[in-house]
């Protein structure tokens, strides 16, 4: 079980297409996260509706503390473009000491 300020990476995928800047600032500045790579040009095969799509898509991944996950899940999702948006956490294990001090005080609110 993770306590209250346990550091997390949660990811998502948007579409090609999609300006995943604006969101990925505005989780940055509301200190929802310390951190947002956007990794574009990846292709995802998957099941939907019944059928196995491929697209490509871009990956966001979001570094952030658990604390957090509400309310990055409410602001995340009010601007997501896909109806079943992505959303997976991960715990990290282990950090450097700088980093993870760093991480906790860019989302600290």
């Amino acid at each position: 079980m993770m306590t209250a300020m346990t550091p997390v990476i949660v990811l998502t995928t948007v579409g090609a297409d999609f300006d995943p800047r604006p969101l990925a600032r505005e989780l940055v500045e509301q200190r929802l996260a310390a951190c947002v790579n956007i990794v574009p040009a990846v292709t995802s095969i998957y099941r939907w509706q019944g059928r196995v799509d491929e697209e490509g898509e871009q990956l966001l991944v979001i570094k952030t503390v658990d604390a957090n996950l509400h309310d990055l899940r409410t602001a995340l999702f009010a601007q997501h473009p896909y109806d079943v948006p992505e959303l997976v956490v991960l715990p990290i294990a282990s950090t450097s000491e700088a980093y993870g001090a760093w991480l906790l005080e860019s989302t600290a609110r």
